[in-house]
């Protein structure tokens, strides 16, 4: 009997891992996806890497829903979910509804802590292994998964309490998790442990230091101390939260930004990579979880805080840029204009079609309205009079619903609602 995996959320590394796996004998995988479907449906994945080679791999089967997966002729043995963590804004858990059965393990491999209660919680017979990656992939065209020669991950089964209700046997969890590293071994990944460290590190330093890509932060002496220090805090805390020492396997912080010192192919942290296309960041499980779980224990992390309240104020300023822009489109669509006012902002990059201008403005307007400002405490966002509050959420209505040109070639449309998957 075959291995079937099916991708939930198929973006680059959702799709990396599914063309590796399905390079292994006896495994189908199948994927869900969202805006590449089409283009998937039709060829399928098509994968270039230095290492493996050029190729690709047709899914078993391609779906546009969870609920047309649901309606499958086949059981799935892995669910592997690569979709954006954005707990405080949505559960993706309800994603998997249907889909879990008996003998169903759930992967999680997404960025930051405390990803995995949501899944644990729905289905708590399941066995859900945690995979920590680090990749430099991306999807420079539907179905075009593009792989730049480095690739870590460090899987392992989630079981925070063995001894309380139904769940996942620690045995179980193993004999699952065991299995998974085989087909990942067959497919050429290598399971070797690799620390979480650089997601926290890597992805707020990159937005802070001015859309810094990973090895021109590293060559910069002050950023690569910083970045050093940063880990040293994580590692620390690490050990003092789980009352253990970590495996002596594990790299030390110095090898770990000696490696990605020497990656060449300019790759950029998955949360610059958000910020510079209008994506909702995840602030919550690379950031807030660590320092909310670490305050659990009575420790303080304050490089990491820092790195939030100065995330949150880069948010803050660039909604006051959109509510500005807003403000001078809604006032004269000219394109001299806007063109103008372009120049004299630093989004002027990012602000060039309808298409990315609304995908800011949802960004904004649900970090405005579900509080995402406000995760830790003393946001500035309190600090706005009422006023000031009606004027922004009037004026993000109305851009919502606008159907005027806001640059040249290019025209507000009513805006969707959310993703159904939101693919890293």
């Amino acid at each position: 009997m075959p291995i079937r995996v099916l991708l939930v959320g198929a973006g680059a590394i959702g799709s990396f891992y599914g063309a590796r796996l399905a390079s292994a004998p006896h495994t189908l995988v199948s994927a869900l996806c969202r805006s590449n479907y089409q283009a998937v449906k039709d060829k399928g994945f098509r994968v270039t890497s230095p290492i493996f080679g050029d190729g690709g791999f047709r899914p078993e089967y391609t779906f546009g829903s969870p609920a047309e997966a649901r309606q499958a002729p086949v059981k799935f043995d892995y669910l592997l979910v690569a979709t954006k963590a954005l707990p405080d804004l949505s559960d993706d858990s309800c994603l998997l509804e249907g889909l879990v059965g008996e003998d169903t393990s759930i992967v999680l491999v997404q960025n930051g802590l405390g990803i995995e209660e949501p899944y644990r919680k729905r289905f708590p017979r399941a066995c859900i292994l945690s995979a920590i990656t680090i990749a430099s992939v991306a999807q420079p065209s539907h179905g075009h998964i593009k792989h730049n020669g480095w690739t870590r991950i460090s899987i392992g089964p989630y079981v925070p309490q063995p001894d309380t209700g139904p769940n996942c046997s620690e045995e179980r969890g193993a004999q699952s998790c065991s299995r998974l590293v085989e087909l990942l071994k067959a497919g050429g990944i290598s399971d070797a442990s690799y620390t979480i460290t650089p997601g926290f590190t890597m992805n707020p330093s990159s937005v802070l230091s001015g859309e810094t890509a990973n090895q021109a932060m590293l060559n910069d002496p002050e950023l690569s101390y910083h970045l050093l220090k940063v880990m040293e805090e994580v590692l620390e805390t690490a050990t003092k939260v789980l009352g253990k020492s970590l495996p002596p396997a594990s790299a030390s912080p110095e090898q770990i930004l000696q490696s990605i010192r020497r990656n060449n192919s300019g790759s950029k942290p998955s949360m610059l990579l958000d910020w510079e296309k209008g994506n909702r960041m995840e602030l919550e499980v690379i950031l807030g979880n660590p320092i909310r779980l670490a305050r659990e224990k009575g420790i303080e992390m304050p490089r990491l805080q820092i790195r939030i309240e100065k995330l949150r104020d880069q948010l803050v300023a660039r909604f006051h840029t959109i509510v500005n822009l807003a403000a001078v489109s809604g006032k004269d669509r000219n394109n001299t204009a806007i063109a103008q006012y372009h120049i004299q902002t630093e989004t002027a990059a990012l602000i060039t079609t309808a298409e990315n201008a609304q995908s800011l403005i949802r960004q904004l307007q649900e970090m405005w309205l579900f509080g995402q400002l406000d995760t830790l405490g003393d946001s500035k966002a309190r600090q706005q009079s009422d006023e000031d509050a009606r004027s922004i959420a009037l004026l993000l209505k109305q851009l919502a619903e606008s159907q005027q040109p806001v640059a040249s070639n290019a025209s507000l449309e009513q805006a969707p609602q959310p993703a159904m998957v939101d693919e890293k």
